[in-house]
């Protein structure tokens, strides 16, 4: 349980370990990492050229960032949490819409008839082995 543990939050601290070593300027001989630093570098450039925060101030990133990692966050969470049980449902209603009735009412009547047919089955072995009963009864 503890090396689990202990795997979970060096997988959870790389990629901060990895955004604190962007900000570093890697030299050109040092590890394999340094492509992936300069990408990350190039990435946040990117991010701060394309949406205008390098004129902004380090207090104003900072709240335009967290107004952003807030909302992403929190579309990911209600994304992950309802929107599964509303395709289902979307599903559901597409299907009434296009053959007529209920997705549920399927299901129930197939396995109705299944239970029919099994009921039926049971009915014709229990009377063939009380018969064959019967019989060896009188037989003796």
């Amino acid at each position: 349980m503890e090396s689990t543990t202990t795997i979970l939050a060096a997988i959870l601290a790389l990629p901060f370990l990895l955004l604190v070593l962007s900000i570093f300027d890697p030299s050109k001989n040092s590890s394999f990492a340094s492509p992936l630093i300069r990408w990350l570098q190039r990435k946040r450039y990117q991010y701060e050229v394309t949406f205008a925060l390098y004129m902004l101030t380090p207090t104003e990133k900072f709240i335009l960032n967290s107004f952003l990692f807030l909302t992403l966050s929190l579309t990911l969470i209600a994304c992950t949490l309802y929107l599964p049980e509303h395709v289902i449902k979307i599903w559901h209603r597409a299907f009434y819409y296009y053959s007529g009735s209920s997705l549920t009412a399927v299901p129930n009547s197939v396995a109705t008839a299944a239970t029919k047919a099994v009921v039926a089955t049971a009915t014709e072995v229990g009377q063939t082995v009380l018969e064959n009963a019967t019989n060896a009864v009188e037989a003796q």
